[in-house]
């Protein structure tokens, strides 16, 4: 397979983004329903697992109006360039409730080894109690599903210093040898990160991040030599624009 540097990829997507952005001084309606967009970098971090660093980049952006979106979400995670996987999202979103997007669109899985396409439906908002929640399926080209939910909860000690809990879950509905995927819950992923917020959009942060597998998922792992299970200390920034 030809090797394309992820970082490359990821400046592809950022040159993507501002030139969204862009258009967005030249496009936007007059009256009361204009064009708006956000960036939003959830996280960029560095995550430490026994002395190896990797570098995580999660983050999205939307352009549109009040109740119809363009959605573009990206999950990066990077050790080395034999040693990486990218998520890149690519979604139409319409609210269909107070707080509630319906999101449908494509996301497209790389990593050195396979590369593979999906089809995406999901809702995004916020749940009762302000629990931002994600939750989407997807179909891949191989007739494949999956799902996956995402649940965050911000609580302020004070106006700057805000804890965030964070969890999210992966299922299949099938076994992939091919991918060491198992059919039931596949993953959890719970983070937990301090952050300090200089002004709203920039806050450094610390936390930590515990990865566990399970059932089929867990065996494959395990035959392929690697753990089931991971526990990474965190620093990073958060920030939006």
């Amino acid at each position: 397979m030809k090797y394309i540097n992820p970082v490359f990829k990821i400046q592809k997507i950022v040159a993507l983004i501002g030139l969204i952005l862009a258009s967005n001084f030249s496009l936007a309606a007059k009256g009361g329903d204009p064009i708006i967009s956000k960036v939003m970098i959830d996280q960029l971090e560095i995550r430490d697992d026994s002395g190896e660093n990797e570098t995580v980049l999660e983050g999205q952006t939307w352009i549109g109006k009040d109740l119809k979106k363009l959605w573009i979400k990206l999950d990066s995670e990077y050790v080395d360039s034999d040693e990486y996987e990218t998520e890149l999202q690519l979604l139409y979103s319409k609210a269909v409730a107070p707080y509630w997007d319906l999101q449908v669109g494509l996301r497209s899985d790389n990593s050195p080894d396979e590369s593979e396409n999906w089809a995406v439906i999901g809702m995004q908002g916020l749940a009762p109690y302000y629990f931002e929640t994600d939750v989407a399926a997807f179909v891949s080209e191989e007739g494949d599903i999956a799902a996956r939910a995402s649940f965050e909860y911000e609580l302020l000690f004070t106006q700057k210093l805000v804890l965030t809990p964070e969890i999210t879950l992966d299922a299949f509905a099938q076994d992939n040898d091919d991918t060491g995927m198992g059919s039931g819950l596949a993953s959890t992923n719970i983070g937990l990160r301090l952050r300090y917020e200089f002004i709203r959009e920039f806050a450094p942060y610390v936390g930590l991040s515990q990865t566990n597998l399970y059932g089929n998922t867990q065996d494959y792992a395990r035959a392929a030599g690697l753990d089931s299970d991971s526990t990474q200390w965190v620093v990073g920034i958060r920030a939006w624009f």
